[in-house]
């Protein structure tokens, strides 16, 4: 292999691994199943479960790209529609109460495709 050719592989294999990701790894399976520890409160409010608020930041963790934020916001907002009687306040202000700092709004309004990760 000529010392150009390896040059060459260097920079795409470089290329590549800087490359942002374009899709999401976390599924809605995920997404659903980690914040069930909060359906008692954000529909019937009371006090809010410690179990709830790791489960936000735990989500918070996960989506760390772009596309895993808008995949997220998208589950949410999916299975959100399905949950009768959500308390539409306590779902917005869920991740300030439990600590967690979001560039954009929790609403069923949110435009998911504007949500993204400043490199």
């Amino acid at each position: 292999m000529t010392f150009a050719s390896k040059i060459i592989t260097c920079l795409l294999v470089l290329t590549i691994y800087i490359a942002a990701p374009t899709e999401s790894h976390i599924t809605c399976g995920t997404v659903t199943s980690t914040m069930t520890q909060c359906i008692s409160y954000l529909t019937n409010g009371g006090p809010l479960p410690s179990s709830c608020c790791v489960a936000v930041k735990s989500l918070n963790q996960m989506a760390q790209t772009t596309p895993d934020r808008r995949q997220v916001c998208e589950c949410l907002k999916s299975a959100g529609k399905e949950i009768k009687g959500l308390n539409i306040d306590l779902v917005a202000a869920l991740p300030t109460t439990c600590g967690v700092s979001l560039s954009y709004p929790i609403g069923f309004n949110t435009n998911c495709d504007s949500i993204s990760i400043a490199v």
